[in-house]
């Protein structure tokens, strides 16, 4: 049997991810990340893997590391690296419920990126009962805390990917299918204006405004992006009293750079707007970045294969480089073979219409099983 012909069901698999999408697992919720994690860490070892429990660390939540049995395990193999983050807070059930309706499957975290990791589970479920073994060793890495740029896992992840001969990344298939081969940097940067206080009724004008000041460096930050270099201010924290003039404001930017020298630009952009005006100073402190991954060798050799798969199951599997980071970034910008976003197809992240396809399932697990069980 090929392993492109494993039973695989897309009720059964449904039934499967139901759990793992009802638990809610939003990022800054250590506790609520953890569970799903030993959610997926009671799967793993259900499907033959021994796994391993890596404690979480700057109040993110554990970790897993899963490997399956192997003649040669130990030896350079398969990372299967994914995050069970996501950005949506507990309670985000009440207003986007697991449902299944019209070929289609909703919840949170369901398309980022809950439903590829559990596709390539199930992949490894299915040739383990089959009775296929894999040319390579295979380990899982599962993460908590890729939306907010990996701060904790970064260095877990490089350890797991070094030597390897591939890393597969479950993300959300691109709009049209297609899979990842690069990813343009990602930079994050936080903010803060420190004004003066004072009264807003009785002495408005012995203060000095942070949230003014803050409002016209979002405007000057957000007229910086261009075709290859984007700033979005996406949070604001300020205020408690609405007759106090705020006197400090904090905001966070993320920036996509298309490549290093763009990227270069815009944090010397970013750290040129530091000082004091009007009696406020503004300060710039750089956050976590996720390198550019520039396509290379082995992963246009990974893409070649899983095209081959692709065409025998059914579809063609396009390519490209995309702006929206993954842990992918690391792994790529490592040198280590990788192919990303080759998880289900879906629209809506992020947003209360996340939904899959739920056809895409089977049609993943068919090309996860591929993968697995032809990169040698």
């Amino acid at each position: 049997m090929s392993a492109l012909d494993l039973p695989f069901d897309t009720d059964a698999m449904l039934a499967g991810l139901r759990p793992w999408v009802e638990c809610e697992s939003p990022t800054w919720d250590a506790a609520a990340v953890s569970r799903m994690m030993d959610l997926a860490a009671r799967d793993l070892a259900e499907a033959g893997a021994a796994v391993e429990t890596v404690p979480g660390t700057k109040g993110f939540g554990t970790s897993i590391r899963a490997t399956f049995p192997h003649p040669i395990q130990g030896q350079p193999g398969i990372l299967v690296s994914g995050h069970m983050d996501t950005v949506h807070p507990v309670g985000t059930l009440d207003k986007l419920p697991f449902r299944v309706a019209d070929g289609k499957a909703w919840g949170p975290g369901i398309m980022d990126m809950k439903g590829g990791n559990y596709v390539f589970l199930e992949a490894m479920r299915q040739i383990a009962r089959s009775g296929m073994t894999t040319p390579l060793p295979v380990t899982f890495l599962f993460t908590p805390d890729e939306e907010v740029g990996t701060p904790a896992t970064r260095g877990l992840i490089e350890d797991a990917a070094r030597g390897q001969r591939a890393v597969l990344v479950p993300e959300p298939a691109l709009p049209d299918g297609g899979a990842v081969i690069g990813r343009y940097a990602i930079a994050r940067f936080d903010l803060v204006t420190q004004g003066r206080p004072s009264h807003a009724g009785w002495a408005l004008k012995d203060g000095r405004s942070a949230i003014a000041a803050m409002a016209r460096r979002i405007l000057q930050i957000e007229a910086m992006t261009t075709e290859d270099c984007t700033f979005s201010v996406g949070v604001i924290h300020a205020g408690q009293w609405v007759n106090c003039v705020a006197s400090e404001c904090r905001a966070e930017v993320l920036s996509m750079a298309k490549t290093q020298e763009d990227l270069d630009r815009g944090v010397a952009a970013m750290r040129d707007l530091q000082g004091v005006e009007g009696g406020v100073e503004f300060i710039v402190t750089r956050g976590v970045t996720r390198p550019v991954w520039e396509p290379q060798p082995g992963t246009m050799a990974l893409l070649d294969l899983a095209q081959d798969l692709a065409g025998r199951i059914g579809f063609d599997l396009t390519s490209d480089r995309a702006g929206g980071g993954s842990d992918g970034n690391f792994t790529g910008a490592m040198g280590v073979p990788t192919l990303d976003s080759i998880g289900v197809r879906g629209r809506g992240l992020h947003t209360l219409d996340e939904h899959i396809d739920t056809a895409s399932l089977v049609e993943r697990a068919r090309l996860a099983a591929g993968l697995l069980t032809r990169i040698a």
